[in-house]
């Protein structure tokens, strides 16, 4: 499947809210699990039915629900119906596809964005995957496609009580989880980053033991994945400034800072990636240029040696030919006489070559 562009034959002709999964296949069976939590206290469980992590009206508590797979469609229109969510944020919940996005619908606010981290067993393999985030009030639904992610640190910071995410709400647990994904696209485009600028060393090496071919193909793939992870992260940008001005009730004076600072970092990866798409595009030119140099070298000595070679041959043309009287052909050391001429004549322009700059 086509990584810049999902296939949704089977949501054609739906019409709109229809719950279908646009996607890969990353799970077998969807988990759901909750974390309760308020300064004191913290509880973690798998949840088995909906209903029972619905937290009461009157809950001082905050309320995070992940949802880890996406294929059971049923189970996303169960939670959208305990929780009143709107068919076509579960539309969007359930298109993998979906552009990153902010909007405020009803009571909760609904964000989109794209998680990228290395896979553990391939670190040259970059792992995308939609995040989807519902915030209601002391109550955050994370809807995930596969198990695992780059959340871990702040599952840490709750059970250990480092910080103040166990004394906000879950408006700060948001930011929480939305910061930890920013810091792995800088911690990403570093990463690459630091592999596109060896490839200048590659091209300008002066030992001439450099793969052009491979030079072309580590160039191509790095072009291949910076756009790619600016189709990921550079409409966050536009999320994330939305959501700094959003004015809700949903999210305290306290956290609007924090916020503003997430949408600063976004804009540091997203202007690494133009850089770094920059340096590729003069690499490429750069590339390109040292293979005509080469190429030009070759050439160049090349015509040196067909330049040697031309009055040669028209020596070596002249006591050729079947004329019936040439004198110097019954001289006995006419044979060396004309090698020492032509030798002589190869002699006279390598020098003059040398002396010329082009040898």
């Amino acid at each position: 499947m086509a990584r810049f562009l999902r296939k949704k034959d089977q949501a054609l002709g739906r019409p709109p809210g229809s719950l279908v999964f646009i996607g890969d296949h990353k799970m077998d069976r969807s988990l759901v699990r909750m974390k309760r939590f308020d300064q004191d206290t913290l509880i973690e469980e798998d949840i088995e039915r909906i209903a029972d992590a619905v937290p009461p009206p009157d809950a001082s508590q905050v309320t995070w629900i992940n949802v880890y797979g996406l294929e059971d469609t049923e189970l996303v229109r169960e939670i959208g119906q305990v929780f009143d969510i709107h068919p076509l944020v579960l539309e969007d919940i359930l298109n993998t596809d979906q552009r990153p996005k902010m909007e405020e619908v009803g009571d909760y606010v609904f964000l989109v964005v794209k998680m990228l981290r290395f896979d553990p067993e391939d670190p040259d393999t970059i792992l995308a995957e939609q995040l989807s985030l519902v915030l209601g009030r002391n109550l955050l639904l994370t809807f995930q496609e596969r198990k695992g992610d780059v959340f871990e640190p702040v599952r840490e910071r709750l059970r250990n009580k480092v910080g103040r995410i166990r004394t906000l709400g879950a408006d700060y647990l948001m930011y929480s989880l939305l910061d930890t994904v920013v810091d792995n696209y800088i911690h990403i485009v570093e990463r690459l980053g630091e592999r596109v600028e060896d490839v200048d060393e590659a091209i300008l090496a002066e030992d001439g033991d450099a793969d052009d071919e491979d030079i072309l193909q580590r160039i191509s793939w790095y072009k291949q994945e910076m756009n790619y992870l600016r189709k990921a992260i550079r409409p966050s940008r536009e999320a994330f400034l939305q959501l700094a001005k959003l004015d809700s009730d949903l999210i305290n004076d306290q956290t609007y800072p924090f916020l503003r600072d997430l949408y600063d970092l976004e804009t540091q990866a997203s202007e690494a990636i133009d850089t770094y798409r920059e340096i590729l595009s003069d690499q490429l030119n750069t590339y390109r240029t040292a293979v005509g140099m080469k190429l030009n070298e070759i050439m160049k000595v090349l015509t040196i040696f067909a330049a040697i070679f031309i009055p040669l041959t028209f020596i070596a043309g002249i006591y050729g030919m079947n004329f019936d009287y040439l004198p110097e052909l019954h001289f006995r050391y006419s044979y060396f006489v004309l090698w020492g001429v032509m030798l002589v004549v190869a002699g006279i322009m390598l020098r003059y070559f040398y002396r010329k700059g082009w040898l």
